[in-house]
């Protein structure tokens, strides 16, 4: 009927068109996304008060960690690694390096100031001591001086060889008796390979070279720099006053460890390369000075079969006392001879050594490895012949001292 009487009120020539009728929800679409975000904080608060992990919300870095090489039985150092275990779990941001893979870490130079970004942690020794590339097999190590620590292998003494002994530089010890000697020290070697290598080509052999335990590969530029028959030493990372603003580099020997926990940290390093004279000081304004912390590192040494090299830049060290008292062979730095890195000032303080080595017999010099300090000492060496002084490595100025 409501057809037909629209029909009959329909205008005459018109079509009618019916209405559609449209569906409605129950409710509008705000009110739905109001409805969804409700879900969702209603989930957040749900995971907050039920998830039972107390770092819920922290950042997270995931890293692969391989365990290190089960102590042996026999192994002298198991009592003072076990005692550095729990500290070192507890201090994630300083633990060993030899747990992780490769990390990146910004290296400080000690006397330019210099930083620089390198990794360390590829081709550590102790992956080395598991068959990849045995230490043993570097030239010129005599396995009989090597120990194995649960870190790699460290030097020790046997049949009564010193590594003090048998990686020092050949040279004219009868003759270095008789006249004026200057010993050169470069250091900070190892971060860096193009630095490094022009240290190890451009200057002769007498010219001992340093290298800290850091860098891709610090063993295998050492290894280079003994073919090419200098005489090597490791740089120890030390507290500097400054300490962690100014932060040498993983495992560095802190004054706030006890000695256990530092001398595992000496074991480290001594595990980074082989076939070293003796160890020195990198920074470690702080640590050099305090009695306590290196008393331990110094007779470490001396049972060793090392020497020690005092970088001179610490007035009040006490190395030189502890080193007579383990009779250790040891030699400090008169001064760097770039402290200013200018030719003239380089040049003035070479001068100045000269003059040491005539009056006192013997002078040592430090340096690092800028091109102009590179440049400058290999032009002065050249004239050393005509002016009645030797250049000698530094393990025979330290036995000229001991025996003056």
């Amino acid at each position: 009927m409501a057809e037909a009487a629209d029909e009959l009120s329909t205008p005459l020539g018109q079509t009618t068109v019916g209405r559609t009728r449209r569906f409605r929800l129950p409710f509008t679409a705000m009110q739905a996304l109001a409805v969804l975000l409700g879900l969702v904080l209603v989930g957040f608060v749900g995971i907050a008060l039920f998830n039972d992990n107390p770092l819920g919300g922290e950042p997270i870095a995931r890293v692969t960690l391989r365990n290190p090489p089960p102590a042996a039985a026999d192994d002298k150092h198991a009592p003072a690694a076990q005692a550095a275990a729990e500290p070192a779990a507890k201090s994630a941001a300083k633990a060993p390096a030899a747990a992780s893979d490769a990390r990146t870490v910004t290296i400080i130079d000690g006397s330019s100031g210099k930083r620089q970004d390198v990794v360390i942690g590829a081709g550590d020794p102790a992956d080395k001591a598991d068959g990849d590339t045995p230490p043993l097999a570097m030239t010129g190590i005599d396995p009989r001086l090597l120990e194995k620590s649960r870190y790699g292998m460290i030097p020790v003494i046997a049949d009564g060889l010193k590594p003090f002994t048998v990686y020092a530089a050949e040279a004219d010890r009868a003759k270095a008796a008789r006249m004026p000697v200057v010993a050169i020290v470069v250091a900070g070697l190892g971060v860096g390979a193009a630095k490094t290598t022009d240290a190890i080509m451009k200057l002769p052999p007498a010219v001992t070279l340093a290298f800290t335990p850091y860098g891709s590969d610090p063993g295998k530029l050492a290894e280079r720099a003994r073919t090419q028959r200098h005489e090597i030493l490791l740089q120890i990372p030390m507290e500097p006053f400054d300490y962690p603003d100014n932060d040498p580099g993983p495992q560095t020997l802190l004054t706030t460890l006890s000695s256990e926990q530092n001398l595992d940290r000496f074991y480290w390093h001594l595990s980074r390369l082989q076939g070293y004279a003796g160890i020195a000081n990198f920074m470690g304004g702080r640590f050099v000075a305090a009695d306590p912390v290196m008393q331990p590192i110094v007779r470490e040494a001396a049972k060793r079969g090392l020497s020690y090299f005092d970088d001179g830049s610490t007035p009040r060290s006490v190395a030189q006392n502890l080193s007579a008292g383990q009779a250790l062979p040891f030699a400090k730095a008169d001064f760097a001879i770039d402290a200013v890195p200018t030719s003239a000032e380089i040049d003035r303080a070479l001068v100045k050594l000269e003059t040491i080595a005539k009056e006192r017999g013997t002078a040592v010099g430090v340096a690092s490895a800028l091109p102009v300090s590179i440049e400058r000492l290999g032009a002065w060496l050249k004239t050393l012949d005509s002016k009645g002084i030797m250049l000698v490595p530094l393990t025979t100025a330290m036995l000229k001292s001991k025996s003056g």
